[in-house]
């Protein structure tokens, strides 16, 4: 697997998706996101879909701590240059990428990070049929949320 020429942190990249995946993911978040995309470039960047209020998202303080609340078992980094897209293992907190969006793999929210954040963005918007993927994610969440403490006991207990 060959590294992505940019970094994230914290977690590991658990895979480097290849250019037509990539365009394949890109495509399919467009497809969600991107429905009434009239007057809104999102070839520039594919954000613009949320601060043209083409798509409902919260922005800001709002967006961050709805984005800092979620807990899933992978995320989907889909760069806005062209990058290949990454898998990673932890919610990303730092990334050397200016504009990318980040989202579990069913697509049940997005999280939009902009060069212009401060400003524009950071965004983030949850899918049209949110509360069914949710659902679907639970589970996963569950078990994460399960491994996660046992971590976090085994550590306390001097065994990690």
């Amino acid at each position: 697997m060959s590294q992505p020429e940019y970094t994230v942190e914290p977690g590991k990249v658990i895979r480097v998706y290849n250019e037509a995946e990539t365009r394949e993911i890109e495509a399919n978040w467009i497809r969600v996101y991107c429905k009434d995309k009239s007057g809104a470039n999102i070839k520039a960047y594919h954000w613009h879909i949320f601060s043209f209020k083409k798509y409902l998202a919260v922005e800001g303080e709002e967006a961050e701590k709805e984005y800092l609340s979620r807990l899933e078992p992978e995320y989907i980094i889909l760069p806005n240059d062209g990058e290949l897209a990454i898998v990673t293992n932890e919610l990303p907190k730092s990334c050397s990428l200016s504009d990318y969006l980040v989202f579990p793999k069913n697509m049940s929210w997005t999280m939009a990070r902009t060069h212009e954040e401060g400003w524009l963005g950071p965004y983030f918007a949850k899918h049209k049929n949110y509360k069914i993927l949710d659902r679907e994610n639970k589970s996963k969440r569950e078990a994460l949320l399960k491994k996660h403490k046992e971590i976090q006991n085994a550590k306390l207990k001097g065994w990690m």
